[in-house]
């Protein structure tokens, strides 16, 4: 909740953890977990508890958030380090990637849980998505040692792939379902 409320104070704090890795178990895998459970209970409350079939679109759904949010979260972080190595200048370190991806999705895991559970909201999910900007931003100037002028190119990048990888990879997996259905 920290990373909603005072980013700058999350990041800090973020920085100073060794353990890059912790990201993955602690906080990564139980968040797509509950976006998962949430669209799996609000798939059920939608269409009913009354057959295999609403059980089937409960979990079709439920994996489609699940496999967005997990391959849209290693995709950004490969992209985001890559291209950090590229095109500004940074060291490859991915592990470093992949904990600014992480705890910067927390918007989207956090959206992700209340669209689920009320999908009346998915226009204000989306415009409130952009919220995921000023957190990377703050997780940039924590974790990142560059200059000011390619750290707003640089969180303008990684947040472009935090809110579109995952949104891509979701409307990939829904079209192929419908089509291998």
């Amino acid at each position: 909740m920290l990373l909603i409320s005072s980013p700058a104070k999350a990041w800090e704090e973020i920085r100073f953890n060794t353990d890059r890795r912790a990201v993955f178990s602690e906080f990564v895998y139980p968040m797509i977990g509950l976006c998962g459970l949430s669209e799996f209970i609000g798939s059920m409350l939608e269409y009913g508890w009354s057959g295999p079939q609403s059980f089937q679109l409960a979990m079709t759904q439920c994996c489609a958030v699940a496999v967005a949010l997990f391959g849209g979260y290693f995709l950004a972080a490969f992209a985001i380090n890559h291209l950090g190595v590229r095109l500004f200048g940074l060291k490859n370190d991915i592990l470093l990637a992949q904990q600014l991806a992480g705890y910067t999705l927390v918007v989207t895991f956090l959206i992700s849980i209340v669209t689920g559970m009320l999908p009346d909201f998915t226009v204000i999910g989306w415009l409130l998505r952009f919220y995921l900007v000023y957190v990377a931003w703050e997780g940039v100037s924590a974790l990142y040692e560059m200059k000011e002028n390619k750290k707003v190119g640089f969180t303008i990048l990684a947040s472009a792939l935090l809110i579109f990888c995952p949104a891509i990879i979701q409307v990939v997996f829904n079209k192929l379902t419908v089509i291998l259905n």
